[in-house]
């Protein structure tokens, strides 16, 4: 008999050592801070629209590309610089006929259209423009409120980019907060 209430002793001092052991393992892990700021969650990704319109965001093919793949914009130029990828992004642009920049499960803002240097036609809403003129050995791509720049004063470019405000503001607080916002 006091053999067992030695053991009975040893096990409820293991268990209560395995209790305590469980319970400040819990207390280690580091705590979800509570915020308020809907963004820091939130991933930046942009993705194709066919010509009929659809996206699909599961779908990796429509990725065009996500924040991991910018390494900086420039706000005041608008110039994005892109990481190097397998695929140049012209290429992977080519057959979508609008671009549509997401934060999340938000829609930021759809590109009207992907345009480079040699394009002819008149643009009055926000394009992707792949600038190989400027310097033709580094293709550089820049998001213009409209294409070519000198009808930037017009009145529909006006009406868009004041309809635009609000996202713009998010696209470029987010960027910041990733330390990827050039002044």
């Amino acid at each position: 008999m006091k053999h067992y209430k030695h053991l009975a002793w040893m096990m409820a001092i293991a268990i209560a050592g395995m209790t305590v052991t469980a319970c400040s393992s819990i207390d280690n892990e580091p705590e979800e801070l509570f915020t308020t700021d809907p963004v820091e969650k939130a991933t930046l990704y942009v993705c194709g629209i066919s010509e009929s319109g659809t996206r699909s965001v599961g779908d990796a093919q429509d990725v065009l590309f996500t924040e991991d793949d910018i390494e900086w914009f420039n706000i005041t130029t608008r110039e994005i610089k892109f990481r190097n990828m397998d695929e140049p992004l012209y290429r992977r642009l080519e057959p979508y006929r609008e671009i549509k920049f997401c934060l999340g499960d938000a829609d930021l803002f759809v590109v009207s259209s992907f345009v480079s240097d040699f394009h002819s036609m008149i643009f009055t809403d926000l394009v992707l423009h792949y600038d190989v003129i400027t310097d033709p050995n580094h293709g550089h791509y820049f998001l213009h409120d409209c294409y070519p720049s000198q009808f930037i004063d017009t009145d529909e470019v006006k009406a868009n980019i004041k309809k635009r405000v609000g996202q713009w503001e998010l696209f470029t607080y987010y960027l910041e907060s990733k330390g990827k916002l050039r002044k």
